[in-house]
């Protein structure tokens, strides 16, 4: 007989995983202490039943325990489209609008685009000539070089050394040209807004 996992459901339990996690917490749960009634005696007279309040009737969601629909409130209505703009918001965007159409900042996005986009561009194209010179020249590739490392390895571990390569520049590049502009376009942009 196939031994059951231990975090397998019981029988009559769904399985999924959702439904056997619920299930596995509902019974993880620690049940509460039950209070034993008083004694009854001869003398004692039954009491009536007591009417239970809606409100002590109503389901107390237990931690991790499935929530039923019908419990789950409906949704608020939508709030209204236009709020009202506090005074010190509508000065901060005006802040960051004349942050943005700066010179200082406009020669840091330049700096940045005279960089990023001919990497990009120059990476990318290494990548393809690796990719098609795989389906071209299969020959080629084949050819060893040293021991058993042919064309396609050393290719393709300079494509990893190449990444590397780049991760460095770009450090080094941004590090040099535009981080102490950026700051100090930062520290500008914080006194203003205080």
């Amino acid at each position: 007989m196939p031994q059951q996992h231990a975090n397998s459901p019981d029988q009559g339990e769904r399985f999924d995983w959702w439904a056997g996690r619920s299930a596995r917490s509902a019974r993880s749960v620690p049940k509460a202490r039950r209070i034993p009634a008083p004694a009854r005696t001869a003398s004692s007279v039954p009491a009536a039943p007591v009417p239970v309040p809606a409100v002590a009737a109503a389901h107390v969601p237990v931690p991790g325990a499935p929530v039923p629909a019908a419990s789950v409130p409906a949704p608020a209505a939508a709030a209204p489209a236009a709020r009202p703009v506090s005074p010190d918001a509508a000065e901060a965007a005006e802040i960051y609008r004349a942050v943005q159409s700066s010179a200082a900042f406009q020669e840091i996005r330049r700096s940045y685009r005279a960089f990023v986009f001919p990497v990009t561009g120059v990476f990318l194209g290494w990548y393809l000539f690796y990719v098609a010179a795989q389906a071209a020249a299969p020959g080629l590739m084949r050819r060893q070089v040293a021991g058993p490392l042919n064309v396609a390895w050393v290719l393709g571990l300079l494509q990893f050394a190449s990444t590397f390569l780049l991760t460095w520049l770009y450090a080094r590049n941004a590090r040099t040209k535009r981080d102490r502009a950026a700051l100090e376009l930062r520290w500008n942009t914080q006194d203003r807004l205080r």
